[in-house]
Parts: structure tokens; C-alpha cells; sequence
């Protein structure tokens, strides 16, 4: 039986607001924790329920302006119409070019990369994400790839839910050093 704890001891953080992709933010949730994980979800307001797209709720654990990079491994960033909203919020923004300086796994699927554009972090860098993000993915500086998952470094970048177990895996994976 394959070791399910591979990620024992590492802690992720995920951006959570109203109106974000259900599954973009409990798929990865549960599979990493089911990988030994703590996954911390972060909003504009600890402990306050969000509403997913598609209605399914979200308490958070803590607020975004209350968290730091060092203490975690890694980050996610589900899609939806959140990221439009949370981008706007220079907490957000300072997080996320924080895990990209340190070269921690920064994870964005979907219209999650909204969010990483709006921080400056995509200028190079070969990522996927919704057909409906693709302008704003190159304007920025970044190489669009139409394909179920794309890891450059420390980016993991997918388009959809149903890219959600290549995301994850490669979440893991680069979490343990081990990308393709």
C-alpha cells in the first residue's frame, strides 16, 4: 500500500472568498489532507462562511491579512469569480510574491491565476489556466499552455475541474522535489 502520509508535517495555505469554484477548493483540500497535510483556508475574515459558486460553503480558518508565508509549504488558489475580488487586496498580493520568492509550490487553477498575474509573478513563465483567462495569462508576461496541468518550477497552473488529480499530483510532487 503506498505511503498516504507523504506529506506529513506540511502545511498549505488556499485563498477563499464568496463565489469561488467549489471543487477547485475542496478537491485540493481533501486530497492533501488526505496526504498527511494541513490545509489552512484563508478569507478576507477568519471564521466566516463563504458561499461557492455552485452554493457550497466554506468556513474559513483564518483571515489573510493574519497569515505568513513562512509558515507554510506551499499555496493553492482555486478559481471562480473569488480571485477577481481577492486580487484586489494587497495582503493577497504580498503572499503570493512572498511563496514566490521563497520558491514554494504556488498552485493556481482555473481563474486562479488571476491572482498571481495581478502579484507581477507570471512574467516568464510557462502556466495554463481557463480559455477564458488566456489574454490576461500572456499579457502578463506568461506562456499559455492547453494542456491538464503545466509545472514550471515552482508554478503548478491547471484550467478546469477536470484537470483537478493532475493539479494534485503535481501539487505533491513538486511539494516533494520530485516535478516532471
Amino acid at each position: 500500500m503506498p505511503d498516504l502520509q507523504l506529506l506529513r508535517g506540511k502545511r498549505f495555505l488556499c485563498f477563499v472568498d464568496d463565489i469561488y469554484e467549489d471543487l477547485e477548493l475542496w478537491y485540493p483540500k481533501l486530497r492533501l489532507i488526505e496526504a498527511g497535510a494541513e490545509f489552512v483556508v484563508a478569507g478576507p475574515q477568519a471564521k466566516h462562511v463563504y458561499a461557492g459558486k455552485h452554493g457550497y460553503p466554506c468556513r474559513s480558518d483564518a483571515a489573510i491579512a493574519d497569515v505568513r508565508e513562512p509558515d507554510f509549504a506551499g499555496l493553492v488558489v482555486p478559481g471562480g469569480f473569488a480571485p477577481d475580488k481577492l486580487r484586489r487586496d494587497p495582503a493577497v498580493l504580498n503572499l503570493v510574491r512572498a511563496f514566490h520568492a521563497s520558491g514554494k509550490p504556488l498552485a493556481a487553477i482555473c481563474h486562479g491565476g488571476w491572482i498571481p498575474i495581478s502579484a507581477g509573478v507570471y512574467r516568464g513563465a510557462r502556466v495554463t489556466g481557463s480559455p477564458g483567462i488566456k489574454d490576461d495569462l500572456v499579457n502578463a508576461g506568461a506562456e499559455w499552455v492547453d494542456a491538464s496541468v503545466v509545472v514550471d518550477r515552482h508554478f503548478i497552473s491547471s484550467r478546469k475541474p477536470d484537470d483537478l488529480p493532475d493539479f494534485c499530483r503535481a501539487i505533491i510532487e513538486v511539494t516533494l522535489g520530485q516535478a516532471r
